[in-house]
Order: C-alpha cells, then structure tokens, then sequence
C-alpha cells in the first residue's frame, strides 16, 4: 500500500475514533509504575477487566516496592479475573523485584530497558513508553492491530514485530502514537475478529479484504 493512501485511511480512522483530551489509552492508569503493570496483566484478557482489578491491586501495592514484598497468593487472589492469573502474579512480582533492584523503583525509559523486565515484550514496552512518557519509539501490536493491518493490506507479514516494522515504515513517526489506539478502536465497533462490519465501514473502498474477499 502506498503512503497516500495509508494516510488517508489514517486521517477517516481519526475522524470516526477523535481523541478525546489526549487520552489514546484504554487502561485508566496514574503513573508509569500502574501502565507497565497494567499492560502486562492485560494479555489474553479485556482491558474492562484489567481495569475492574486496578483499584484492590494498587491499593495493596502502590508502588514496585510494595509488589516486589508481595505474597504470590495474595496477588493471585487479586487478579485471578484477568487469567492466567500464577504466571501473571508471578511475572508482575518479578518485574518489581527487577525494578527495586536495578531501577530504584522507577520504570525504566528504554525500550532495551524495558523488554529484559518479566512479562514484557515489545507491544507492552512500547504502550508503557508512549503512555506513560511521550516518546515513540514504535508501534504497540496487539490482536487487533495485527489482524486490521493484515485486512487492510498496511502489512503481509505473520508475526507481530514485522508488522511493526511494515507499519512503522509505512507511516510517519508523528502518526505512530495514534495508529494502536485507532486500529483498535476500528477492529473492536466494526472490523471485528469473527465477522467484520464491512457494509458499515468507512475505509472499506481502500481495504484489501473489502475489495478481494467482499466485493467480488
């Protein structure tokens, strides 16, 4: 897909999902520590309940030392809603401990920094380093993300680091903050997973999919 196009597949996306008072973040989080621990309760699991669990968890552990003191148990206990919840409490716990120990307490502000953390990966060091800090390093892609760039034709790629790069390639860096935000906003009210809404759509006279799977 050429750049133009792309843009202004860009430019309807943000029309239909306007940014509302510069937040792009379905997490409701206060500070970089709750973003990064957030988003790694968040796998495999809706933001809504990772958001239910936030209140009881940073209450018991308002920072990375509280958590890194913490009984697996008792974590366990509290974000057992968000599954997977042993390897979860354990990465979240973990990650504490590493924060403590090499960080002070803080959230590192690298994406070097950040993917040696337990339970991070490039999607999740990138929500936290464009959340919580501004900065735009590269692109968060999730299901949602990887499956509207496949659809739309912005990637061909199978796995999710290369369908960061085909984005991060594609749009410029100014755009790469909004792209997480909009293609998610985009694949959960129309282009959803089991059966897209393509006769709803505003992008579907530039989609792939619409125009090889759907209008012939």
């Amino acid at each position: 897909m050429i750049q133009e196009e792309a843009d202004l597949i860009l430019c309807i996306l943000t029309e239909d999902y306007p940014v509302h008072n510069g937040v792009i973040s379905f997490l409701e989080f206060e500070n970089p520590f709750q973003i990064l621990i957030l988003t790694i309760l968040s796998a495999q699991t809706t933001d809504r309940i990772v958001n239910q669990v936030r209140g009881p968890l940073f209450r018991n552990y308002p920072d990375a030392y509280a958590l890194a003191h913490a009984a697996h148990e008792d974590v366990e206990s509290i974000i057992r809603p968000t599954g997977f919840y042993h390897t979860k409490a354990k990465n979240i716990i973990a990650t504490a401990r590493a924060l403590v120990a090499h960080y002070d307490g803080e959230v590192p502000q690298s994406m070097d920094e950040l993917v040696t953390l337990p339970g991070v990966g490039r999607k999740t060091a990138n929500i936290v380093l464009n959340h919580a800090f501004g900065r735009n390093v590269g692109i968060a892609v999730d299901t949602h993300v990887q499956r509207l760039s496949q659809r739309i034709g912005f990637s061909d790629a199978a796995a999710p680091d290369a369908v960061e790069k085909d984005l991060m390639h594609l749009f410029d860096h100014s755009q790469w903050k909004y792209i997480n935000y909009l293609l998610i906003s985009h694949g959960r009210a129309v282009c959803t997973a089991k059966k897209p809404n393509c006769t709803a759509c505003k992008i579907s006279g530039h989609c792939r999919f619409f125009r090889e799977k759907i209008s012939t």
